[in-house]
């Protein structure tokens, strides 16, 4: 029988706890990120050394996070990332330690109350890891047993006096993780709007008994007030693909299902989980997804080496200036005609005036790029006289003739 750890954590001094006191932080929030992040440290550090101790200053930093950060300005959402993502961090530490039950659920009574009291709110998201930090089914069978009433109470009244509960997702989280799946999926019957917030844990709940045809159908049912199309289809994907159907996963989900912050992320994060598929076959199929930015996608074909088609993209829809310039300037020596091309298609759509706040020293730039990838491919000739082409076809635009006059 494994050995269950009791470590004692009373005299412990955490390095963190004295910097979390209630409204420790003004309005700016850089110095609140930077000691968010040392805590998120400090705890994950001690995890390799003494696992029981680590989990238990997790549980004191997420008691102390929030009252700490309540004067912090959280309008640009950057606090409240880093927030989450010390969550998502320290949730597995605190599942990992082997500690009695008893303790464990006097962790989880903290996390409650903490949870119940965050106005702001900040680890709001602790909810949706309430099964996992139950650990066993019988444990979140007593936390689903204790709060599945208060859910039912609320969405059987008046729609229109819909009430929020705090604990919804950590009862959701909880009947999943006890194995009470029929009964997740009759208590979200009762939900009063189709929310997928709501609803994903009927898809994990169906995932889990295996019915993968069922889940699919009831996550697309799921679209309705405040949806996220994109975990819909994120769902949809995982379990086409966990099934093996990952042609049909890509045709009917991966670009819907992989949006990044950048066109270059996306087309990375779709190549990423679908190797078997040709990287100029997922970057046709993009472009064709977004008709009229096709020039948004050039940097993910210049990434893969697709340079033939990045040209291409580069011409038939606007890229800024600098990114072609920056592409330009890394090709002159390995690719020369290709550094060629992208700097024309610079000065095109500066001259066509499709780019912003474009200064002198920027269409020199974007000339002197040309030039020298010219001088390393032997065209000097040739190129030279495709710049005074391009110059001549937009005679009205006085600026880039007036910088470049002298020079060609």
């Amino acid at each position: 029988m494994e050995k269950i750890m009791t470590t004692t954590t009373e005299k412990h001094k955490w390095e963190f706890a004295p910097r979390f006191r209630r409204s420790a932080f003004g309005w700016r929030s850089q110095a609140a990120i930077t000691r968010v992040k040392e805590a998120v440290s400090e705890i994950k550090k001690l995890a390799k050394k003494d696992p029981v101790l680590a989990a238990e200053g997790a549980v004191l930093f997420l008691e102390k996070v929030s009252p700490a950060l309540e004067n912090v300005d959280s309008s640009s959402g950057a606090i409240g990332s880093v927030v989450y993502r010390a969550i998502a961090d320290l949730v597995p530490i605190i599942t990992k330690a082997n500690v009695e039950t008893s303790r464990r659920a006097k962790w989880l009574e903290r996390l409650y109350e903490a949870h119940a009291a965050d106005r702001i709110p900040y680890i709001e998201s602790l909810g949706d890891y309430w099964g996992e930090l139950c650990v066993t089914p019988d444990l979140a069978a007593l936390w689903a047993e204790r709060l599945i009433g208060v859910i039912e109470q609320i969405w059987s009244g008046n729609k229109e006096r819909y009430g929020f509960f705090h604990g919804t997702y950590m009862c959701l989280s909880s009947l999943l993780r006890a194995g009470h799946c029929d009964r997740l999926l009759a208590l979200l019957e009762k939900a009063p709007y189709v929310g997928w917030s709501d609803r994903q844990w009927g898809v994990k709940a169906l995932v889990a008994q295996g019915k993968k045809a069922e889940a699919l159908r009831y996550a697309e049912m799921s679209h309705g007030l405040n949806n996220n199309p994109e975990s819909i289809a994120l769902a949809c994907e995982e379990i086409l693909l966990s099934s093996g159907m990952a042609d049909e996963a890509y045709q009917r989900y991966a670009i819907a299902a992989n949006q990044g912050t950048t066109y270059l992320s996306t087309f990375r994060a779709i190549c990423k989980k679908y190797p078997h598929k040709a990287s100029t076959d997922i970057l046709n199929d993009l472009v064709i997804s977004t008709p009229g930015q096709e020039g948004k996608w050039f940097a993910a074909a210049k990434d893969a080496g697709l340079y033939e088609l990045a040209i291409k993209l580069a011409r038939r829809s606007p890229v800024d200036h600098r990114t072609l310039n920056r592409a330009a300037l890394d090709f002159i020596e390995t690719q020369p005609q290709f550094a060629i091309e992208v700097g024309l298609s610079s000065l095109a759509w500066i001259l066509a005036g499709r780019v912003y706040e474009v200064t002198a020293g920027e269409v020199m730039t974007a000339f002197d790029l040309i030039k020298r990838a010219a001088l390393v491919a032997g065209s000097d000739e040739q190129t030279l006289l495709r710049v005074r082409m391009l110059l001549d076809a937009y005679p009205q635009e006085r600026f880039v003739h007036g910088v470049l006059e002298s020079l060609v």
